[in-house]
């Protein structure tokens, strides 16, 4: 679904592991942009597309190996601003004329500095206040020679090309990563890059609340339309917007695995069918999932049957919704993106349990995905301008196997109702101390195991537990939240005198990588 009324960036992907935080850096300007792979930049794409601005992303390739990706030489006929970064500045060189070398001693990875040298130009207001600056790194080849055309704006000491640009053709190229924030004042690049392209930052979520309730109208008619409903973020917006578009013609469908934390059905319920007044089947199917799930510990044995079943009961429930010709997905970008790599095949990234696919084509149902243009920051946005409570916009990611991968071991009925009290206890210290925000998740996983302990004269013999708490900004990569000793002594206290249980309590401080988020 291409925005035809909003001025559009292509970014043309060469495989980059940071292509998508352009995207984002764009997004936060109010700059519509999409992310497509190279080969799929044909100049037939070119004309459809029309963007206003082209940017060439980084990649893992060598422009001197033969066969390395090229972009369509098409792109340096559209009289469009390019931006070339890291590979898209070799690649960019090569094609014009410039040359490329191996290392051979200037190869830089990590943070560098970048100098003037000359006088600045648009590109780089605002930077070099302090005579460099900091910027990030992560090249073996360099530019040996630049395209006619081009000058040096900024050099850094492996670098003698780290910032070049064509001014009459408005082509500019950097050696370095804008995008990351090991680049302190990257931001500001960008801003300037679609300033003189001139992008006037009309993307916006009320732009595109009222543009997403057209195209769902055009697209649904009079139809009927299925939401599988989580009570997660995605999947809540994405109900929200529908239901303002089409109304009635929307149920659905919240599955109760019996695996979601304490209250949080009755939640979900009640926001859903009192307040926003939408058709909803609140399938009750604890005794189905906790029964398959018995005695099963293997984690990977514990998503499958839970998947499976989902998809299962979300499809027998659905048949209740007689003729339905549309499911609703809280489909996001990265999800898009993902599904396919540079490399023009299928990237295996989404999780079979953390969305409803396959259902489509067992159903004959056709897809209805609002939100597959937006990053998750772009989603929460969207859910305040829909106005949807900010205590609800703003919770941490759930899994979609819910408490069973915070429950090492096997599952039982009394170990999740020992984990769902922990973590309302752990939550509510955590929002008492004014920190839920700084958080971006945190949650209790009960372990397999018993310990001693001493309570009152008493022995004890129950379980421990572990506190999980994380800040990230994409969920990729992670660090433990540094609570302070006096919050966590007195969070253990609660949840030992509060929960019957648990006599124990720990602190997870693994970052990811080594380890995940989630404990399974």
């Amino acid at each position: 679904m291409t925005h035809s009324s909003h001025d559009r960036l292509l970014i043309v992907d060469f495989g980059s592991q940071v292509t998508q935080l352009i995207a984002r850096r764009l997004r936060e300007l109010n700059v519509y942009c999409e992310i497509h792979p190279y080969q799929n930049v044909t100049a037939e794409f070119l004309r459809d597309f029309a963007p206003k601005a082209v940017i060439l992303s980084g990649g893992p390739a060598s422009v001197i190996d033969e066969g390395s990706p090229r972009p369509t030489a098409d792109i340096f006929d559209l009289g469009v601003p390019i931006l070339g970064i890291c590979y898209g500045q070799q690649v960019m060189m090569q094609m014009l004329g410039g040359k490329v070398e191996r290392g051979h001693g200037t190869a830089e990875f990590g943070r560098a500095y970048v100098t003037p040298a000359r006088d600045r130009i648009d590109l780089l207001h605002g930077w070099f206040e302090a005579d460099r600056e900091q910027v990030w790194m992560s090249h073996g080849d360099h530019v040996s020679a630049i395209a006619p055309g081009f000058a040096v704006y900024g050099t850094s000491p492996n670098a003698p090309f780290a910032v070049t640009a064509d001014l009459n053709r408005n082509f500019f190229a950097v050696q370095f990563h804008p995008e990351v924030h090991h680049t302190p004042n990257g931001a500001r690049l960008y801003e300037n890059f679609v300033r003189l392209a001139g992008f006037t930052g009309d993307w916006t979520m009320g732009a595109y609340r009222d543009e997403a309730i057209r195209k769902i109208r055009e697209q649904v008619g009079d139809a009927k339309v299925i939401c599988g409903l989580s009570g997660g973020v995605d999947s809540s917006v994405a109900a929200v917007l529908i239901h303002e578009a089409i109304g009635d013609q929307l149920t659905c469908v919240f599955v109760d695995h019996g695996l979601l934390r304490q209250g949080e059905a009755e939640e979900v319920v009640t926001m859903f069918r009192d307040h926003y007044n939408m058709p909803l089947i609140h399938a009750d199917e604890q005794e189905l999932f906790l029964g398959a799930l018995d005695g099963q510990s293997d984690p990977e044995t514990k998503r499958k049957i839970i998947g499976k079943l989902f998809i299962d009961v979300f499809q027998k429930h659905a048949g209740e919704v007689g003729g339905a010709e549309f499911l609703a997905q809280g489909t996001l970008y990265p999800d898009v993106i993902e599904s396919v790599s540079f490399s023009g095949g299928p990237s295996v990234t989404i999780k079979s349990h953390h969305n409803v696919g396959g259902l489509p084509e067992k159903m004959g149902l056709k897809l209805v995905e609002p939100l597959r243009e937006l990053f998750k920051d772009e989603v929460r946005e969207l859910g305040r301008e829909l106005g949807l409570p900010p205590s609800f916009i703003g919770r941490h990611p759930f899994p979609g196997p819910g408490l069973a991968i915070r429950c090492p071991g096997e599952i039982t009925r009394e170990k999740l109702e020992i984990l769902r009290k922990a973590d309302a206890v752990y939550i509510d210290q955590i929002r008492k101390h004014g920190l839920y925000d700084d958080i971006w998740q945190a949650f209790v996983a009960i372990l397999p195991v018993r310990t001693v302990g001493v309570m009152g004269d008493g022995r004890t013999y129950d379980y421990a537990c572990a506190l999980r708490a994380v800040t990230s900004v994409d969920g990729m990569t992670a660090d433990y939240y540094p609570f302070s000793h006096e919050f966590l002594g007195e969070t253990a206290t609660r949840i030992i005198n509060e929960v019957t249980g648990i006599n124990r309590v720990t602190y997870d401080i693994t970052s990811k990588p080594p380890g995940t988020i989630e404990w399974e």
